[in-house]
C-alpha cells in the first residue's frame, strides 16, 4: 500500500424493487466479519427521488470513502446517488445502470422479454411480483422456505419510477464493478451485459437467480472487497 492510499472500509447496500434490506444479511455478515462497516438502505420504493434521498441520508452518515452497492432497481438508485462525494466506487449486482437523461424503462428496449418475471400492478400504480411465479422469476436457486420469505416480505414499487430519467450517471466518473447472475429471469442476459460493459465495469459472472445477493452472498461480498481495494488504488 502506498503512503497516499487509504483503505476503504465503508460499504452501503441498496436493495431493489419487490424487496427490502433484509436480503443483504449474508453479504452483511460476510463483510462485517472481514472488518468492514456496512450500512443497509431501506428504500421506500415510492419514487426515484425518494430512494435517492434515502440513500444519500445513509451516505451522509459515513465517516470516509464508501463503496456503494445496488441490486436490480437499486442500480438506478446508485447511478444517481453515487455522485455523492463520499462514494469511491460502485458495485452493480444484476442491476440497472441507465445513463444521464435515460429512464430505467429505456434499458429494456431491444432486449428479450422475461415472461417468468410477472408483475401485478394495482389500481394505485404499485406493483408486486405474482406470488405463484415468484420463485421461478426471482429466486429459483433458493430453498422453498427462503424464497417464500422473500415472496411474503416483498415491498411494492411505484411502477412510475421506471419512467423517471436519471440526472447523473455516477459510473461515468467512479470506478465500477458488476456481478451478473447468468440465470437471471428478471432481465435479459444481454441487457445486463450491455449495461455493465457500457459502464466500464469489471464484470464477475456467477450462475445464480436474480436473488444472487442471497444465494451468492460470498461472491457478491468478494466483489465488494475487490472494489474497495481497487477504488482505494484509483484514489491514491
Amino acid at each position: 500500500m502506498s503512503t497516499t492510499e487509504q483503505p476503504i472500509t465503508n460499504v452501503v447496500l441498496v436493495h431493489g424493487a419487490f424487496a427490502d434490506g433484509s436480503g443483504w444479511r449474508g453479504v452483511y455478515d460476510n463483510l462485517t466479519a472481514r472488518g468492514f462497516r456496512v450500512t443497509i438502505v431501506q428504500n421506500p420504493l415510492t419514487s426515484l427521488e425518494d430512494d435517492v434521498a434515502a440513500t444519500r441520508r445513509v451516505l451522509d452518515l459515513q465517516d470516509g470513502p464508501t463503496i456503494l452497492v445496488g441490486h436490480s432497481w437499486g442500480g438506478t438508485v446508485i447511478t444517481e446517488a453515487g455522485v455523492h462525494p463520499k462514494v469511491a466506487g460502485l458495485v452493480y449486482v444484476s442491476a440497472l445502470a441507465p445513463d444521464a437523461g435515460e429512464t430505467t424503462a429505456q434499458q429494456y428496449e431491444g432486449f428479450a422479454a422475461t415472461p417468468e418475471f410477472v408483475i401485478d400492478t394495482g389500481e394505485d400504480g404499485f406493483g408486486f411480483l405474482d406470488p405463484d411465479a415468484f420463485k421461478a422469476g426471482f429466486a429459483h436457486d433458493l430453498t422453498d422456505a427462503d424464497a417464500a420469505f422473500l415472496r411474503d416480505s416483498q415491498v411494492p414499487i411505484n411502477m412510475a419510477v421506471f419512467g423517471t430519467p436519471v440526472k447523473h450517471a455516477a459510473w461515468r466518473d467512479k470506478p465500477t464493478w458488476a456481478v451478473i447472475a447468468s440465470e437471471d429471469k428478471a432481465f435479459d442476459q444481454a441487457m445486463l451485459q450491455h449495461m455493465a460493459k457500457r459502464a466500464g465495469a469489471q464484470i464477475t459472472n456467477v450462475p445464480a437467480s436474480h436473488a444472487l445477493f442471497v444465494s451468492q452472498a460470498g461472491v457478491v461480498a468478494d466483489t465488494i472487497v475487490t472494489a474497495a481495494g481497487g477504488a482505494a488504488v484509483a484514489a491514491a
